[in-house]
């Protein structure tokens, strides 16, 4: 009836759609913050996020004084191939000026089917006059899986310290492709002979529970990895299987106040297994397992909360509203590994991973300002205070193993 009244006779127009979404949202604002709809217009995006893939050019944008400016182009995407550099102004999208878009416009703009084609009118640094570069969109799939550094290349450089072989590897979300990623990542540090393994997880607010339980079977020979339980779906437990798995060297999984979800499973899961000493920050809390379920024959779709997941030893993970800090939630850092960071200090190290990330052009293609480069040869990474401590755990379990030999 309400539905009927509001349709007839409210003073504006407003259709039927309209206010069944709203009622949608009013349903779920009942239960918790990660049960959602998800609209016809937000199913793509959702699914881009979920498998890390999309139809696009591959660049990073950014805003850098209110223009649209590349932060940094994916190596060997069609945008990196057609000859857009890092630092480039993009002027206008298809002939249609980019100023004043905001970031979500560009990229939407951006975005399109595999094979079609955008034009860009790009301005480089220290040139006069924009190029138009048309690029052939392509199927974009992000790295999930970072290293310590890039090479010449493009490429990650998973090792920390190559003198005494301590790897590095960043997972910045857990998608389909993480674990065959990560996997690729732990092989190519085994022929370099890696000692011990920094697997930092911070930021990171998780994905796949599938791809959780694979990348922890990846460093754990036997036991449980996870185990799930909800209202209406069976009681579930994951099992580790002896088979490829990376042994034989010592970890540190650093995690922060942003490690949530499948991070969150994978660090506890190696914390309980004693694989690996986690440092850093207590982790989100967040316990639970999203289920998405179609609608509309798919055109558009609920992620609806169905179960909860449990640790290996049995402790809870979810922090609940009224939860308090002395409650038992989240992954906490081994003892005597806890590394707290003010905003300032966390804004910081986001700046810094930014920068890593960033695919810097060839020498001879970009034109730099005076004194660039002597500013550079100046500029170091940001301290890291808990990726300082994983190297130093390390070196002293390495010293231990020498002592043991002798």
């Amino acid at each position: 009836d309400t539905l009927d009244q509001v349709e007839r006779n409210y003073v504006k127009g407003i259709t039927r759609r309209e206010l069944i979404e709203a009622a949608i949202d009013g349903v779920l604002r009942k239960l918790d913050p990660y049960s959602t709809y998800i609209t016809p217009d937000q199913l793509d995006s959702f699914r881009g996020n979920i498998e890390s893939e999309f139809g696009g050019i591959g660049i990073q944008i950014t805003l850098d004084q209110g223009r649209l400016a590349v932060l940094s182009p994916l190596p060997n995407s069609p945008a990196h191939r057609a000859g857009i550099l890092a630092g480039d102004r993009i002027v206008e999208i298809d002939g249609r000026s980019t100023e004043g878009v905001n970031l979500d416009q560009a990229t939407e703009r951006l975005k399109g089917k595999l094979g079609s084609t955008v034009a860009l009118a790009v301005l480089h640094a220290g040139r006069a006059k924009p190029e138009t570069i048309t690029v052939t969109r392509g199927k974009i799939q992000l790295e999930t899986v970072q290293g310590d550094h890039r090479k010449a290349d493009g490429t990650w450089d998973f090792m920390h310290d190559s003198r005494k072989g301590i790897g590095y590897v960043c997972v910045t979300a857990f998608s389909r492709h993480t674990p065959e990623e990560l996997r690729r990542a732990i092989e190519s540090l085994k022929k370099q002979n890696v000692t011990g393994l920094i697997l930092d997880l911070r930021f990171n607010s998780g994905g796949l529970l599938r791809s959780a339980i694979e990348v922890s079977d990846l460093f754990v020979e036997k036991g449980r990895i996870v185990s799930t339980s909800g209202r209406n779906v069976s009681d579930r437990v994951w099992e580790a299987r002896a088979e490829n798995t990376f042994s034989g060297f010592p970890m540190a999984v650093l995690v922060n106040r942003f490690s949530a979800s499948a991070s969150e499973i994978v660090a506890a899961c190696l914390q309980d297994h004693h694989r690996a000493v986690v440092m850093g920050e207590r982790t989100w809390g967040k316990g639970s397992v999203q289920n998405v379920i179609p609608l509309e024959h798919g055109r558009s779709a609920l992620k609806l909360t169905t179960a909860s997941y449990h640790r290996p030893s049995g402790k809870n993970i979810h922090r609940f509203p009224d939860s308090t800090e002395k409650d038992d939630w989240g992954v906490k850092p081994d003892e005597g590994y806890e590394v707290k960071l003010s905003p300032a200090d966390t804004v910081t190290l986001l700046l810094g991973r930014r920068q890593r990330d960033i695919l810097e052009p060839p020498r001879d293609a970009r034109t730099k300002p005076a004194g660039r480069e002597k500013r550079e040869k100046s500029e170091s990474r940001p301290v890291d205070r808990a990726l300082e401590m994983a190297v130093e755990y390390l070196n002293s379990e390495l010293a231990k193993a020498s002592e043991n030999n002798l």
